[in-house]
């Protein structure tokens, strides 16, 4: 559990993070910059930080008493800059330390989640001395066909290759790996894909209503999430209530094992022969751009963009509590 901590106080200096040095710097920005006019039309004192152009002590410096992080990827969705954060006493939005870390590594989330006794995709991993042609040609008589190769440890489908056929296995590999040392590969599930946001921590922690998103031919990549208006999102989902319901119950049970706080969104893919959900992956910095999907729904549940912003920044906490903040 989080460390309690004093409230917000009119005035504190709020620093927005954003942009960074992952492969989603360009979203981040969009992000950060949409939570920081939202933060600041509501009266805070929020001002933007870059922590690939300066370094992360200059938030002591000046003066930050809270820290909203809108980085997405490596460095600030995996456990890095919470815990420098945690070093330097200064709060911080969304999960800490072990579950940001766990829940950016799909291989491990996937663990954790398979010990709960929650449904995710079967799975092959590969570490780099694992990657030779005799093994990564066993992949597809494991999976069967279609599956699909991803980075372990990326974002917002940067580096994913739906493989249908043996031949397009080398190319899939080549683009994964070109992102991550370790390769994934994950059983394709015929069927719709949704999204479910979290909010809050422990006993508390609530779904938000789900989201149903079709996109052009089930292509749910990098550009028309974020570059295109062609994908449709459904909110309210149109899904039977007992089906949306089970979606938010497993959402919240997979957020709670991976120690999730603050907030955070699950993907899933419902399968159309039986209509059964399964776990893709835990965001615990979801987007905040004008395509981005909590928000989406926080608007379904009756919450502003700008009001989504202060809950969040409202959770900001520590691992472990500071006597300048406690």
């Amino acid at each position: 559990m989080s460390a309690p901590l004093r409230p917000l106080q009119s005035g504190d200096t709020v620093a927005v993070l954003m942009g960074g040095r992952s492969a989603e710097r360009e979203i981040s920005m969009m992000s950060g910059t949409g939570v920081l006019q939202a933060l600041q039309s509501k009266g805070v004192n929020a001002v933007a930080f870059d922590p690939a152009e300066q370094p992360l002590e200059r938030l002591t410096a000046l003066g930050v008493a809270r820290v909203f992080i809108a980085l997405h990827g490596r460095y600030g969705e995996d456990g890095t800059v919470q815990g420098a954060l945690e070093w330097l006493g200064i709060p911080y939005t969304g999960s800490g330390v072990m579950a940001s870390a766990i829940a950016m590594d799909k291989v491990m989330t996937k663990r954790v989640w398979m010990a709960a006794g929650l449904s995710t995709p079967d799975y092959v991993w590969l570490s780099p001395d694992q990657q030779t042609p005799e093994r990564i040609a066993e992949v597809p008589g494991r999976l069967g066909l279609p599956f699909i190769v991803k980075p372990p440890r990326e974002g917002s489908s940067i580096g994913v290759t739906k493989v249908s056929a043996p031949e397009q296995l080398a190319g899939a590999v080549t683009t994964a790996t070109g992102f991550d040392p370790d390769l994934l590969c994950e059983s394709f599930i015929e069927g719709m894909e949704v999204t479910c946001p979290v909010l809050g921590e422990g006993p508390s922690a609530r779904a938000l209503p789900v989201v149903r998103i079709a996109a052009p031919d089930g292509a749910y990549d990098y550009q028309n999430k974020y570059f295109t208006d062609d994908v449709k999102y459904h909110c309210p989902s149109g899904l039977p209530p007992a089906l949306e319901t089970q979606i938010q119950q497993m959402v919240v049970a997979a957020y709670r094992a991976l120690g999730c706080r603050g907030w955070g969104r699950a993907d899933l893919m419902i399968r159309a022969s039986d209509q059964r959900p399964f776990l893709l992956e835990m965001n615990t910095s979801p987007g905040m751009t004008s395509h981005s999907l909590v928000p989406m729904s926080a608007r379904a549940a009756g919450i502003s963009y700008e009001d989504l912003c202060l809950q969040v920044l409202a959770s900001a906490s520590l691992d472990h509590a500071d006597r300048r903040h406690g």
